[in-house]
């Protein structure tokens, strides 16, 4: 069992009562959480296709509770033992279905959460709906949440960014269900019938979440969690009741190799990247005063001057100033809205700064 300081179970499945589980880890030692929680489905009866064979759903003795009451009750007390192991800065994911997300959503309010986004699984491939009494059920809803309203929580706005091709990443992921190789199965049959995508999990721990961090899952299941984990250079903890389960998700687990440059899991935040006045550009003979900066559908123009500002017919100032005039904005990002003609082509003077920075490491 690999241990820290802090006597963590790192990268190993507790075995037993999930609640019992995380009162025994010290209190705000945990960096992220994502908990799949039974669903309380209360399903009735037998599920039929329309050919009469049999539905594999969810019917295991797991998910089933005797009351509404029953299941709230369970839930504030896992969420309570929860937040207890969050650090300060650590966020918590927790994904549902209609059945009960909306019962877990009111009870994080309860403990004192705050709520920072619901996000919407839309699956590409659902099950169908085969009575046809409803539409069928495409997408699971997933809660994210700080400890508290004054949390500063971790966000890497600029990895989930880079991860949608440069546009912000929405609330609404479209990601297939786990299915072919990824469904890990025994003597035949699904293993875990609510098994979860790894595609799933890496967005969830690439947004939250850094290398080296710990990620408790208290319903590991066949442990999707601590293998993007592992995956992505973080430690994990799982909980399970099931003996099953722990040595499916243990064996799993243990067959992936890690990468060991850690740098590549890692997307900086632009925040915390060196500063580079736009005068710098000008110094290195990167640009020139006299040259002319254009946006990026040749609509407006302005001159550079040697001071690293720059000037219009009727006004002057810095890139950022110039760019929000042109534009009657109250605002402008410079950087992005300015471009440099170069053989006829237009580009970025994002570039040079990004060539000192490269420079300056």
């Amino acid at each position: 069992m690999a241990m820290e300081n802090s006597k963590l179970p790192l990268n190993t499945v507790l075995l037993g009562d999930c609640i019992k589980s995380m009162e025994k880890l010290p209190e705000g030692s945990v960096d992220m959480i994502f908990a799949d929680p039974p669903y309380n489905l209360q399903l009735k009866g037998d599920l039929h296709r329309p050919n009469n064979t049999l539905v594999d759903a969810v019917d295991d003795e797991w998910d089933q509770f005797e009351s509404y009451e029953a299941y709230d009750d369970f839930t504030k007390r896992w969420l309570k033992a929860a937040r207890r192991l969050l650090k300060p800065d650590g966020t918590l994911w927790v994904i549902g279905s209609y059945h009960n997300i909306f019962r877990v959503g009111a009870t994080l309010q309860d403990l004192g959460f705050w709520m920072l986004n619901d996000v919407i699984w839309r699956k590409t491939n659902p099950m169908p709906n085969f009575r046809g009494r409803r539409f069928t059920n495409a997408h699971e809803t997933m809660i994210w949440v700080a400890k508290d309203k004054d949390a500063r929580y971790r966000f890497n706005y600029e990895a989930m960014k880079a991860l949608n091709e440069d546009l912000q990443m929405r609330s609404d992921w479209t990601l297939p269900i786990c299915s072919g190789k990824e469904r890990l199965k025994k003597n035949g049959v699904k293993a875990h019938p609510t098994q979860k995508p790894e595609s799933l999990l890496y967005r969830v721990i690439l947004s939250s979440s850094q290398p080296g961090d710990v990620i408790l899952d208290p319903f590991f299941g066949t442990g999707t969690t601590g293998a993007v984990a592992k995956r992505l250079g973080r430690n994990w903890i799982g909980c399970d009741e099931s003996a099953e389960y722990a040595e499916i998700a243990t064996q799993r687990i243990k067959a992936i190799k890690p990468e060991k440059d850690l740098d590549l899991m890692r997307t900086q935040s632009k925040r915390s990247l060196p500063r580079v006045p736009f005068g710098n550009v000008v110094e290195r003979g990167l640009l020139n005063a006299g040259d002319v900066l254009y946006d990026g559908r040749r609509r407006y123009s302005a001159r550079v001057r040697a001071d690293g500002t720059l000037v219009t017919p009727d006004f002057k100032g810095s890139i950022h100033q110039v760019g929000a005039f042109v534009q009657k904005a109250p605002s402008c990002n410079g950087w992005q809205f300015w471009y440099a003609e170069k053989r006829g082509k237009l580009i970025p003077i994002e570039s040079y700064r990004e060539k000192i920075r490269a420079d300056m490491h």
